[in-house]
């Protein structure tokens, strides 16, 4: 799957932003390049910023919901370059342009991210609040790739992708090549695996069906209709038992 890289952008050579969060965002992944995640105060923010206390309180509540509100940045970008180009292509080539585009949108904040994400792996609930936030990120993104999300394996697709991204994001943060062959080989990688996977997944759901149908009658505590034979005044030649067909 070949595809010219995109070579990352300076965050200090971006020009500052009007939008107030957006500065707070990138003020906070700049301190976090340089320093330790637990020594960028909120006052540091602020300054590098532009901004008063005041007003960063007003826009976040904390340093974890600058981080939920990269993610939104980074989904803007994504969503306002969708096109359906790929629309006739199998899902796994819309998958790796769409995780590829996103990795694109998060290389002005590599360096932070770097020192970011192995602090937040060591912190259990700091990687649920993300989680949260990456499912409802991945919802929007799988939409923008014309895969199903609502129908009754969807949140399995969209948990499989928040996976599938962090795993591939793992040797992006490591790798420093402009043409990410080793993050590629990754994500080619893990599509196979994902595939491979949601195909059984696929495969179990459609077996089961009738079961599942079973058990809803079951839990509505509405017995399941069961068609009989009239009885007759002799016994049908052919067994002696009643024959019946449940409606599942």
């Amino acid at each position: 799957m070949a595809r010219k890289p995109v070579s990352p952008t300076s965050e200090t050579a971006a020009p500052p932003s009007d939008d107030p969060r957006k500065r707070a965002i990138e003020a906070l992944m700049r301190l976090a390049a340089n320093r330790a995640w637990s020594e960028i105060e909120l006052s540091d923010i602020a300054a590098e910023a532009g901004l008063s206390l005041s007003s960063l309180r007003g826009l976040f509540p904390s340093k974890l919901a600058m981080l939920g509100g990269l993610t939104r940045l980074v989904d803007d970008a994504v969503l306002a370059g969708s096109s359906d180009d790929l629309a006739g292509e199998p899902i796994r080539e819309r998958l790796f342009d769409l995780v590829m585009r996103r990795l694109d949108a998060l290389a002005p904040y590599k360096e932070g991210l770097r020192r970011i994400v192995p602090v937040i792996r060591r912190d259990p609930l700091t990687l649920a609040a993300l989680n949260r936030g990456a499912v409802n990120s991945w919802r929007y993104m799988l939409a923008s790739a014309g895969i199903p999300t609502e129908d009754a394996l969807g949140g399995l697709r969209v948990q499989g992708a928040v996976l599938l991204m962090a795993r591939v994001g793992e040797t992006w943060l490591g790798e420093d090549e402009p043409e990410l062959s080793r993050t590629m080989a990754r994500l080619d990688r893990e599509l196979k695996t994902a595939g491979a996977i949601m195909a059984r997944v696929e495969d179990v759901h459609r077996l089961t069906a009738p079961l599942r149908g079973l058990a809803r009658a079951l839990c509505s505590g509405k017995r399941p209709h069961i068609r009989r034979r009239e009885r007759s005044d002799e016994r049908p030649r052919g067994g002696d038992a009643e024959d019946y067909v449940p409606a599942i």
